[in-house]
This record gives C-alpha cells, sequence and structure tokens, in this order.
C-alpha cells in the first residue's frame, strides 16, 4: 500500500483541514512539515518534474508580497527552486504525495477523487 505523504506547515489551516480529511477517513500518511523538517532541491525538482513551477508557487501569500519587485519578476523556470528552498512558505500548500503523483492545494471533492481508488 503506498502512503501519502503531506507536506505543509502544522499551522496552515488549509493544511490543517487536509489533514482533518485524512484523519476522518482513517487514510494513512505522513506530515512533513517544511519548516521544521526542511526541504532539500531533490524533493522540488522530483515535484517540479511533474507539475508546472507556477502550480507550486502562493502569490497570495504573505511571503510572495515580501519578496522583492525584482524577485518577484524575475521568478522563473531556472531559480524556482532555490527561491523555493530559501522562502519555503512560498509554497503553496499543502502538497500532497501519493501513487506517484503530486496534488497542489486542498479541495475535498480532489481529494475524493485521489482516494477514491485506494
Amino acid at each position: 500500500m503506498t502512503v501519502a505523504v503531506l507536506f505543509g506547515i502544522k499551522n496552515c489551516d488549509t493544511v490543517k483541514k487536509a489533514r482533518q480529511w485524512l484523519d476522518k477517513r482513517a487514510i494513512t500518511y505522513q506530515f512533513h512539515d517544511v519548516r521544521i523538517d526542511g526541504l532539500g532541491d531533490d524533493q522540488i525538482n522530483h515535484w517540479l518534474s511533474k507539475i508546472v513551477w507556477q502550480t507550486l508557487v502562493n502569490k497570495r501569500s504573505t511571503t510572495w508580497k515580501q519578496l522583492s519587485d525584482e524577485t518577484r519578476e524575475q521568478l522563473g523556470e531556472d531559480n524556482v527552486t532555490q527561491i523555493l528552498l530559501a522562502n519555503p512558505t512560498l509554497i503553496k500548500r499543502p502538497v500532497l504525495e501519493y501513487d506517484g503523483a503530486i496534488f497542489v492545494g486542498f479541495k475535498p471533492d480532489q481529494y475524493e477523487n485521489i482516494f477514491a481508488q485506494s
């Protein structure tokens, strides 16, 4: 059985909702707090091999607003990994790894579809 891995920050409301959804359905998962447990470029590059970088960047976050105009304007495929490593709270949360796929954000109906096959 594939164990899901949920990446996020424990005090993020959306991450809390995703964790509650998984707990309520007794779905086994590992929680990886990107602030406490950290992230490596290999992890981010793995995600980026499966999804476009724009999906992973939360442009509505406080972190995004705190970036310099120059950094925001120059953000692209060639430097997104380094910027996300330096600013893990810029990652749209949660990131769910399950059965070889990457899912970003939390919507109950999306999670229903993801775990319906298991």
